[in-house]
């Protein structure tokens, strides 16, 4: 089962406690900028679907998923956006992919203190075969880009996915590191299958005495038992070394048919006597909420937030699911274990979005930020929305409300669909990207949006927007 963020916006659904929806005005509504528009000439790169990041200067990096027709629509590049004196933003691609190296970044960039970016690839050449993709021979890989003294950028390729029998495959999310420079991160299925044995692993890169890197396998997830499977979403460690992370997959006593996977929460800690020990702290059971395919955050006293995919109250009937998704969070109890409590269960009708296949980010006030990818007042994007930015507020009483801050529109100059969730500057203003939309012309009947995405019609190759609120 795969819950990649156009196909993951079509699963299952949640429940919600407290909530009310309310449409901004139009005297108060936040106004959005398009800081730039991915074009399908020759080497730029399209369909940015990962969230951004900031470095110390306020310049913005990030992925495409595709471009610079290097191999069928594009293998996909690294860029920089920086602000320019008359307010405009520049593009700088620090990378491209030539396929040999790794292909289609779907997952954020992060920085390591010397300056080093690293992230992932979803898939790429050179691994053994996926045995449970049989008819490619690409497992996609992690890497590192580092500055050059000269200028410019070098790639050094940190692991290639599937290295031995039990690896992982199609990592689709971002890697974290730790104070000693290791990274952590995800991959979604595995090189020996997805059935009794292991269905998605939870891998650890660390630096080797001869400067190299080494693969190890914290755990392997089953499609068996009350565990979950199929890790889509980035990780997160707390200030003990713990990790905490989510999976798609997973069904539970409870978990209905009509939802089909429901997921699970889960955190791994490392064990005095060596190897990790994984403890479920909380499994979906779709009317809570379903599939969740991002990771979580913490606020400040130690509660964890996050996104499912599908589930809830709302009633969306994309493809042969229900549910429109939910805001969720986990408290921890006294006595052990943690409480989840739905924060908001999207209604995918009367402007509200639907089908978040990204996280959420907090402000200093304890607001909540996030996108989905779908739903919206807009509805030339399919029957189904062009995706919405969304504001949750804690109200005196205890209940959560939620803001559209924006309802993306396919009008040939906004983007559309924006998968990768959104960052704060220190302002408060938010960034994002649009996997599609903008002014750039990509479609079908070009090599670019007519491979890739099955041939479906996406006249635009992407934005990096700014909503100010």
């Amino acid at each position: 089962m795969n819950y990649n963020k156009l196909v993951a916006g079509l699963n299952v659904a949640l429940t919600i406690f407290v909530v009310t929806f309310l449409v901004t005005s139009a005297g108060a509504a936040p106004r959005e900028k398009i800081l730039y528009n991915f074009g399908p000439s020759k080497h730029v790169g399209v369909f940015p679907v990962a969230a951004l990041i900031f470095d110390s200067s306020g310049n913005l990096y990030g992925a495409t998923s595709a471009g610079t027709h290097v191999r069928g629509d594009g293998t996909g590049t690294v860029f920089e956006l920086s602000p320019t004196a008359d307010g405009e933003w520049k593009e700088t691609q620090l990378w491209a992919f030539d396929g040999l190296d790794g292909y289609n970044p779907r997952a954020s960039l992060i920085f390591d203190s010397a300056g080093n970016l690293y992230s992932t690839t979803s898939e790429g050449e050179g691994g053994t075969r996926n045995l449970s993709h049989s008819n490619e021979n690409t497992g996609g890989g992690a890497f590192e880009l580092t500055q050059k003294t000269g200028g410019g950028w070098k790639e050094i390729r940190v692991h290639r996915f599937p290295s031995h029998p039990r690896d992982g495959t199609y990592p689709q999310s971002s890697l974290v590191i730790d104070g000693s420079g290791n990274l952590y991160g995800t991959a979604p299925y595995s090189s020996g299958g997805c059935g009794a044995g292991s269905c998605g692993i939870v891998f650890e890169l660390s630096r080797t005495s001869r400067g190299g890197w080494k693969e190890t396998v914290l755990h392997n997830f089953k499609r068996t038992g009350k565990g979950g499977f199929s890790p889509e979403g980035d990780l997160i460690l707390d200030a003990s070394g713990n990790l905490y992370g989510t999976t798609a997959g997973g069904r539970v006593e409870g978990c209905s048919e009509e939802y089909g996977w429901c997921g699970m929460v889960f955190e791994l800690s490392p064990k005095s006597g060596g190897g990790w020990k994984e403890t479920v702290l909380h499994n979906f059971n779709g009317m809570d909420g379903a599939s969740p395919a991002a990771g979580l955050i913490f606020d400040a006293a130690g509660n964890l937030y996050g996104t499912t995919n599908t589930g809830g109250t709302g009633k969306c009937t994309l493809g042969s699911f229900s549910g429109c998704g939910t805001v969720f969070e986990l408290t921890p109890k006294t006595g052990g274990g943690w409480t989840e409590t739905v924060l908001y269960s999207f209604k995918g009708k009367d402007g509200d979005g639907s089908y978040p296949s990204s996280g959420v980010v907090i402000d200093a006030a304890g607001n909540l930020y996030g996108t989905t990818l779908y739903g919206g007042s807009r509805t030339r994007c399919i029957t189904a929305g062009c995706g919405t930015v969304f504001k949750l507020t804690l109200t005196v009483g205890g209940s959560w409300t939620e803001t559209v801050l924006h309802s993306f529109n396919d009008n040939g100059e906004d983007g559309t669909f924006p998968g990768g969730g959104v960052i704060l500057d220190a302002a408060g203003n938010l960034y994002g990207t649009t996997d599609f939309g903008g002014n750039g012309k990509c479609g079908v009947g070009t090599s670019l949006g007519g491979t890739r995405w099955g041939g479906t019609s996406f006249p635009g190759c992407g934005t990096v927007y700014e909503i100010i609120p």
